[in-house]
């Protein structure tokens, strides 16, 4: 499993329109992978119907929520001084009552009950359904808490709220759990073990969002290409699988191709791959459909095959380079994104090395790049010894993104002198003359406004640009405008 932090969005706070019969107010903030900011959306629609509208104002709230990750220590150590600040507004408001959710909460259950004396309910990734009954359970005085693990997609018949109040690009969960076992990641104990949701359910939603007007969707889960819908079940006990059960099951590739071909003016993205896992049937439906971006996040972790095995990835260095000529062949005008971790247990400045000499082959547009964190739970923090000094991390980890910023203003530049279509998605951040949006590789661009509208996918003559946005000016509708 693979996460994508956003930090430009940690600690958002949903707040969606509000229903008029409801009369208790719920504050929920998200830290975190996508999938954490997917999933407090589906806790906002359960929550919805139990009669609470959402806020932005912490003290106010009657229910507050926080959904958790524990992909790092930085951002349990960030949930920690946030639940600070929820005592200091509970202490002014003693009715309001105050829960965590998602990972943070499974891996640390009871303890959050325990540590935290705050905290009233904790409530795991695969038990959001029960939420109402946790709440009665805190209305009566006692303490709740279910983090019980399910063996079956959760949540597809759940219509989700909608973070991004524009209506313009929405996240629709595929997968949940992850069965890699990668030893520096603690999801699969957190998340459980892998399985597909339902493809019809997740066509039903996406002709829902096309219906409302949404012009982009993201297909999420922890590892989408390992997507495998046989009529239900882990991933794990497909080999149990009936001769018509095999015959009959659905791929990611080809549910994307369903996707696309259903919604040819809908923009289709989705996050994250697995480098095992990504094949080039894939690749081809991407190729096959305009409406399919052309970008892939593509996690290595490590450059040095050494690494790769200790994390128990379960490719090496060579067949990494083999799926990226397949991608810039079959898709050749294909971001390509990454994920590093530095200082893992027993690196070497050799193994450091191949990082590097790996980044300098494949030029990566982008990159998220973290020092190594222990991680109680996972098999590196049971079994290896965090041996790298952290001063050392903190060099190596500036050596990689140093390199990374070259390679991305590369990539950036390229596009100068081109047209690219973007889908508008909001007002500028440095001017309200301005909107910004991304093309198809992912790229923020901006451009003055002019008759354009949220929602419109526009043409844009890129004139110049920094490592990592596009500036430029319209030239007209683009090629997915309706």
């Amino acid at each position: 499993m693979e996460k994508v932090i956003d930090e430009s969005i940690q600690g958002s706070a949903l707040d969606l329109v509000s229903k008029p019969e409801n009369s208790k107010k719920l504050f929920i903030e998200s830290y975190g992978c996508q999938m954490n900011f997917s999933d407090s959306e589906i806790v906002a629609s359960i929550l919805a119907e139990t009669g609470y509208n959402t806020t932005k104002v912490l003290e106010e709230a009657d229910l507050v929520l926080v959904n958790t990750c524990s992909i790092r220590d930085k951002a349990e150590q960030t949930v920690r001084k946030r639940l600070e600040t929820y005592q200091v507004a509970k202490r002014k408001n003693p009715c309001m009552k105050v829960g965590v959710l998602g990972c943070m909460a499974e891996r640390l259950k009871s303890q959050l009950l325990e540590e935290e004396k705050i905290v009233d309910l904790v409530v795991g990734p695969d038990a959001y359904k029960d939420l109402p009954n946790l709440l009665l359970e805190v209305e009566a005085g006692r303490d709740a808490i279910n983090v019980i693990l399910s063996k079956d997609e959760t949540y597809g018949d759940i219509a989700p709220v909608r973070l991004d109040t524009t209506g313009v690009s929405a996240f629709v969960s595929i997968t949940r759990g992850c069965d890699n076992m990668c030893t520096f990641c603690v999801v699969p104990f957190t998340r459980g073990r892998e399985r597909s949701r339902e493809p019809q359910s997740i066509m039903d939603e996406i002709a829902d969002l096309w219906q409302k007007g949404y012009k982009e969707v993201t297909l999420l889960g922890q590892n989408v290409d390992s997507y495998l819908w046989y009529g239900g079940g882990l991933k794990k006990d497909f080999v149990k699988a009936t001769d018509l059960q095999k015959a009959t099951a659905v791929s990611f590739a080809d549910l994307l191709d369903r996707v696309a071909t259903a919604f040819p003016k809908l923009r289709v993205r989705f996050t994250t791959s697995n480098p095992q896992d990504m094949h080039s049937e894939v690749l081809e439906v991407i190729a096959k459909h305009a409406n399919i971006c052309k970008h892939i996040h593509l996690p290595i972790q490590s450059g040095s095959d050494r690494i790769l095995k200790l994390m128990n990835r379960l490719h090496t260095r060579e067949e990494y380079f083999t799926l990226i000529d397949n991608v810039r062949r079959i898709v050749p005008d294909c971001a390509i994104t990454q994920d590093i971790i530095t200082g893992f247990p027993t690196e070497t400045e050799e193994d450091h090395a191949d990082t590097i000499d790996l980044m300098k082959k494949v030029r990566y547009d982008f990159g998220y790049m973290y020092a190594y964190s222990e991680r109680p739970g996972t098999l590196a923090g049971r079994k290896m010894e965090d041996d790298v000094p952290q001063e050392v991390k903190l060099r190596r980890l500036r050596e990689i993104v140093d390199l990374q910023q070259i390679h991305s203003a590369e990539r950036t530049q390229a596009f100068v002198g081109q047209i690219v279509e973007v889908l508008v998605e909001k007002e500028s951040k440095r001017s309200k003359a301005e909107w910004a949006g991304r093309n198809s590789q992912n790229l923020t661009t901006v451009f003055p406004k002019g008759h354009y509208q949220v929602g419109d996918f526009v043409n844009v003559l890129i004139h110049r640009c920094t490592s990592g946005t596009l500036i430029g000016e319209a030239v007209g509708y683009g090629s997915m405008q309706s």
